[in-house]
């Protein structure tokens, strides 16, 4: 059996690596190991295996533990201890929710899958923010 690339399926694809990239832009703004090509890959990745459940009629719960599988797989390569600190944990978490924006664009929900992005973005974009509150207040 073959599935026929759509119209639907490219845009879904695309859409999936653009929304990957809106993260990605953020993780490699501030020089993180993923960044910008892996997010857009794992937003890809993610969409891709969604769409062929979808296309064999596999179960979707099933393939979507699989993405969350295999992306706890990626994330804990981003996570080292370091001294009396761990770091990596925000890019690994960044990872896991491409992943889920990957698998939302997939299933044709692209609504959901926008708004996903733009509160990632704003999560992760927030962390300049509160240091900049936080150099505002020493210095006043």
């Amino acid at each position: 059996m073959q599935t026929a690339l759509t119209f639907e399926t490219l845009a879904s694809l695309l859409l999936a690596i653009f929304l990957g990239a809106v993260v990605g832009i953020e993780r490699e703004a501030i020089h993180k190991p993923a960044g910008l090509r892996t997010h857009m890959l794992v937003s890809l990745g993610s969409c891709l295996f969604t769409v062929v459940s979808i296309s064999f009629s596999v179960d979707p719960a099933r393939i979507a533990a699989g993405i969350v599988a295999g992306i706890g797989f990626i994330g804990a390569g981003t996570i080292w201890a370091e001294k009396d600190k761990v770091q990596g944990i925000t890019t690994a978490a960044s990872l896991w929710a491409t992943a889920a924006i990957g698998l939302t664009t997939g299933i044709g929900d692209y609504p959901l899958a926008m708004t996903v992005t733009f509160f990632v973005f704003v999560i992760l974009a927030s962390r300049h923010l509160f240091k900049r509150l936080g150099h505002m207040r020493k210095s006043a």
